[in-house]
């Protein structure tokens, strides 16, 4: 198995000690309760509190500065001495925040992910086993009635979408201004982006280059609501949209004279076997001088391995709640779906944004 260093540092070889591998089995026991004692010192301010001051706070002035009863704090603070995100001066009884707890408050990537698994993921997770049996996302009622939540995005309640949203839209932002840079190397005249969704990328590519015209592939209803997200931008009447369900291995993609194909956080939506549909069916509207622009959070190309720990991580939502079949993908797995569709690689982009890869393919 390819690994970048990193995750082979960490995967491959023992780490902890007998002592540490106990304390760890039994973070992951109370991994759920740790993680909503922490998710509420953020919200409701504690560490933030603790952040602010400068020697520490006392339960009584943590009191009076949060107006959370004392029974609720002693339970807040003990637990999270315990989950290691506070501190306390045994001579003082003042607490402060740990490292663990600064980049608990102040990580973007680290709040984004805390919304997001507590809003999609959480209720959801107690039909993991259910979901890894039959392959299907049974996890997905706790949120509505829906095949995959790519059908109910538009319908999810406001909090739920809210948070979903950021979740997606924090990875692949980051990523746009060097995604670009390459996108616009050749001068795309006509770009097609698969999996559009709200049509960020979109409003992107028009604005950086007056000329491009963007066609939008995703279902009917992301169409309606990037059409309502886009209107009144500079650039919108060279964006439209074009309603698929590209599940469908019966829908084609759009006919035309395409520059460049995007594809951004889109494959990883799908089965093994789905990719290959798809990629197959985009080779049939690709043309020799077409440059399909693939980006993807694969785990084995982590710079970091937390971003590692994150992704596999994320692999298991979308077993539960999202399609109950696909996964963030080691790159040799794409790459070989990328292979059997007619398709090759020609060129690799590491480390752009939060952890992206950018695969260029070109028909063989």
């Amino acid at each position: 198995m390819n690994l970048f260093q990193s995750e082979s540092d960490k995967y491959t070889k023992e780490q902890l000690s007998a002592r540490e591998a106990q304390r760890l089995a039994e973070y992951i026991a109370w991994g759920p309760v740790i993680f909503q004692v922490s998710r509420l010192m953020v919200k409701w301010g504690v560490l933030e509190t603790l952040r602010d001051s400068i020697d520490g706070l006392t339960l009584n002035e943590l009191k009076a500065k949060t107006s959370l009863s004392e029974y609720a704090l002693k339970i807040l603070l003990e637990a999270s001495l315990s989950a290691g995100t506070i501190l306390i001066d045994k001579d003082t009884d003042h607490y402060t925040i740990s490292k663990a707890g600064w980049f608990l408050l102040n990580d973007p990537a680290t709040r984004v992910n805390i919304d997001f698994n507590h809003d999609v993921n959480y209720r959801g997770m107690f039909f993991l086993d259910e979901a890894l049996k039959e392959g299907k996302p049974a996890g997905l009622k706790t949120l509505g009635d829906w095949p995959t939540i790519y059908e109910g995005l538009a319908k999810l309640d406001k909090q739920v979408q809210e948070s979903w949203f950021a979740f997606d839209h924090f990875y692949s932002d980051h990523s746009f201004d060097k995604a670009l840079e390459i996108v616009f190397s050749k001068r795309p005249k006509h770009l097609m982006d698969v999996g559009g969704n709200t049509g960020r990328f979109a409003l992107r590519c028009v604005e950086y280059d007056a000329n491009v015209n963007v066609t939008i592939v995703d279902l009917p209803g992301q169409i309606g609501l990037m059409t309502k997200q886009i209107d009144g931008n500079e650039g919108a009447k060279r964006i439209i949209g074009c309603p698929t369900n590209i599940l469908d291995e019966h829908s084609k993609l759009p006919q035309g004279d395409w520059d460049a194909i995007w594809m951004s956080q889109f494959l990883d939506c799908f089965s093994e076997e789905e990719i290959y549909s798809i990629l197959s069916r985009t080779a049939q509207v690709m043309h020799t001088d077409t440059t399909l622009y693939i980006m993807e959070t694969f785990w084995d190309r982590q710079k970091y391995e937390p971003a590692s720990l994150c992704l596999t991580m994320t692999s298991v939502y979308f077993t539960a709640i999202a399609n109950g079949n696909s996964k963030m993908y080691h790159s040799d797995d794409m790459v070989k779906q990328i292979n059997r569709s007619g398709l090759k690689v020609v060129a690799v982009h590491d480390s752009i944004g939060q952890g992206h890869t950018i695969l260029e393919v070109k028909l063989k």
